[in-house]
């Protein structure tokens, strides 16, 4: 188990950088710097960004912008992106009609 006060010590402060304010995740809007704001504040899993900022969980559930958080995580962590372990993949919800839940192996009526 990793030890989150030894960790954050090592990486040392969040310190601002100039492009801070890149769109990294379009889907749910959310920059380079609030990704690496929250590794400074504790969250050192790709599923626990996930799950507080929600980046990897829009309509292209993490296709577009999966890598570059990796990729960010792991610059912040002073670690190998390799070393970072992916966050779980779900199956991605589509809305369903309610005639197609309806069918009981029959014809649908409509």
């Amino acid at each position: 188990m990793i030890d989150i006060r030894e960790k954050l010590d090592a990486i040392g402060p969040y310190v601002p950088a100039p492009d801070d304010d890149m769109l990294v995740c379009r889907c749910e809007e959310v920059t380079k710097g609030e990704i690496r704001q929250a590794v400074h504040a504790g969250m050192l899993t790709i599923e626990e960004i996930r799950r507080f900022l929600r980046c990897g969980m829009g309509l292209c559930q993490g296709q577009t912008c999966g890598k570059l958080v990796k990729s960010i995580v792991a610059r912040e962590l002073h670690v190998s992106p390799l070393d970072i372990e992916p966050a779980t993949s779900r199956a991605p919800m589509r809305p369903t009609e309610m005639r197609i839940l309806a069918r009981d192996g029959g014809e649908a009526h409509e």
